[in-house]
């Protein structure tokens, strides 16, 4: 299965969107994407359905929080995942009359044109005083198996750029002024193409500025920026799986000109278990059997999160039987129950006897009977059956 992207991606919004701005790009999106306007293309209709799932979770401040701290696994749609018609809970937003109203008659400035580019291209100006948000940043951390399960706390040191001490995050040196950008002529974005189609792109030269730096800081090159090693205490919640995300916030880079800081996302990679196997909320173990025990019938210790647990096998336990222990799996990060554990039974076959335990072994051997071995005995009949039909359906020679 393919790795869902991420929502803020899907629908090309910023980790910090605003309510307006998340509903903006889904709306614009939708209308592109819609099923009635792509009545032939699949495709469309996938793409349509993945921003309709990234929008569901964004638009809601509990599903959107959740998800900032913990990934898609914070996000539980249930059976078979999201189901358009079953979760999505927004029919307004995706009536395709109400979503080319909004852009057809609603766009900046009045419709049509405005919103396919043929309006005014005039921008303002960028202020290259204001205070400048950081970047957000992302880690990925290896964690051991019981560490997800039972949740741990763990200090990283990353190197994470910091406003430079020397010019106070203007990246000007001995407090040079700065120019407006010949290229963008100060509005920090430079447009292509004429007519019907333009495309507007952050200026290369100015990095959206709209201003450069005469004179650049000599410690941090005109950045504004310098990397600096941060300790980072980190609380891994119990749960947690391959592909979670924890969200710190303000922990990412450092914001220019007294932005507040970007946000890191903890990526976990969960490593391998020595005794269990682990999909997604359950787990399944393997224990060995005496063939003796499982004829008689006994208790074996079973390991679980919890500790062990004892677990009555009743007399003529065949090897492989599976037997589960409710509840006995991984909690839920969101407290939502716990997942099952299921136990295999695996006869081990006893190595190193001595003279006296073969002995004995021949004698039990010379004792039983046919009968006590039911599936044998089926699987003899059913042999003689097939053998009898190759000989009706083979030509004689």
């Amino acid at each position: 299965m393919a790795q869902k992207r991420d929502y803020y991606e899907v629908l090309g919004v910023a980790k910090d969107a605003t309510a307006d701005q998340i509903k903006s790009a889904y709306r614009k999106l939708a209308m592109k994407y819609h099923p009635d306007r792509n009545p032939d293309n699949p495709e469309a209709k996938e793409k349509f359905t993945e921003i309709s799932e990234a929008y569901e979770v964004l638009s809601n401040a509990e599903k959107r929080q959740a998800y900032d701290q913990f990934g898609h696994q914070g996000v539980n749609f249930g059976p078979g995942g999201f189901n358009f018609s079953r979760d999505f809970s927004h029919f307004q937003d995706v009536d395709l009359n109400d979503i080319l109203n909004s852009f057809f008659h609603g766009a900046a400035g009045g419709g049509f044109s405005s919103f396919f580019g043929g309006g005014s291209t005039r921008q303002r100006r960028v202020d290259p005083d204001a205070p400048r948000r950081g970047d957000d940043m992302n880690f990925r951390l290896d964690i051991d198996f019981d560490e997800a399960v039972f949740g741990s706390e763990r200090t990283i040191d990353l190197q994470l750029p910091r406003e430079c001490e020397e010019c106070h995050g203007t990246g000007s040196a001995d407090g040079a002024k700065r120019s407006t950008c010949k290229t963008c002529g100060g509005r920090g974005v430079v447009v292509g193409g004429s007519g019907f189609f333009q495309i507007r792109q952050t200026c290369p030269d100015c990095g959206g500025e709209g201003s450069v730096i005469d004179k650049p800081c000599r410690k941090c090159h005109g950045s504004g920026q310098q990397p600096k090693t941060e300790h980072i205490a980190l609380k891994i919640p119990a749960g947690v799986d391959t592909g979670s995300r924890l969200r710190l916030a303000g922990k990412g880079a450092g914001g220019v000109r007294g932005g507040e800081n970007g946000d890191l996302y903890v990526h976990l990679q969960v490593g391998e278990s020595d005794i269990f196997e682990r999909d997604g909320l359950n787990l399944y173990v393997d224990v060995p059997v005496s063939p003796v025990d499982a004829a008689l019938g006994c208790t074996v210790e079973v390991p679980t999160p919890d500790g062990l647990a004892e677990l009555k096998l009743p007399a003529g336990t065949p090897n492989g039987k599976i037997l589960r222990l409710r509840g006995k799996g991984i909690a839920s990060l969101r407290g939502l129950g716990r997942g099952d554990l299921d136990v295999r039974i695996v006869f081990e076959v006893p190595v190193d006897l001595d003279r006296k335990q073969k002995a004995a072994l021949e004698d039990f051997n010379k004792r039983v009977k046919p009968g006590n071995f039911p599936e044998l005995a089926r699987l003899k009949q059913r042999m003689n059956v097939f053998f009898s039909h190759k000989e009706k359906l083979q030509p004689k020679k």
